[in-house]
């Protein structure tokens, strides 16, 4: 007698309790198997896990994928990790020592989370900016689905990268040893890369 053929299901998720170590060990899964709304947002997560440092990978989209989409899950991806760097930052970037947020002499940059733009504090603005780029990212109005965007919501996307991009140069050139500690555990050269590749487009600070 035939025992009936098994269908092995393997939970992809981090359980409670898992070590650093063993996070995100299942196997790989081919793009055409996934089935999920968050399957771009999953997509991209697993290829920066397989090799961060291969941007053209990362930021080749499978063919069938909707470009609107893809850009605003890799800024989505790009905005989550970028927090870790504001983080660092908050220890030495204080209002009293960075007034404004620059990152050569030549530019001062207004913070926009403001009803009129204005000057803030170096740090205030990453604070704003990043909290800014996630209600943005996350609004039902301009961004309710994950599988379909209008144009006019994709739009919207270069702004918010410019503005954040900002962040990587203030780190830069006022706080290059966070910068660079960053940089060693994070690979932020392949962050920024995506930032400002073919994902939005040419990114000027």
């Amino acid at each position: 007698m035939k025992m009936a053929d098994q269908t092995v299901v393997v939970l992809r998720r981090n359980r409670p309790g898992t070590k650093a170590e063993n996070f995100y060990r299942w196997c790989d899964e081919a793009y055409e198997e996934m089935d999920s709304t968050l399957v771009v947002q999953q997509y991209i997560q697993q290829t920066i896990r397989l090799d961060h440092n291969n941007i053209d990978t990362i930021l080749n989209a499978p063919e069938t994928q909707d470009e609107g989409v893809w850009k605003y899950e890799h800024l989505r991806q790009f905005c989550m990790e970028l927090n870790g760097l504001a983080v660092r930052l908050q220890g030495e970037c204080q209002p009293s020592t960075c007034t404004q947020m620059t990152a050569t002499e030549q530019w001062i940059f207004l913070c926009a989370a403001h009803k009129t733009p204005k000057e803030c504090p170096a740090i205030d603005y990453t604070r704003h900016t990043l909290d800014g780029a996630a209600c943005l990212l996350n609004s039902n109005k301009y961004f309710p689905s994950r599988v379909s965007i209008k144009e006019s919501s994709v739009a919207k996307l270069g702004s918010v990268c410019r503005r954040v991009y900002r962040i990587f140069s203030h780190a830069y050139f006022h706080h290059r040893q966070i910068f660079d500690e960053f940089e060693r555990m994070k690979r932020i050269r392949s962050e920024r890369s995506r930032c400002g590749n073919s994902t939005v487009g040419e990114v000027p600070v």
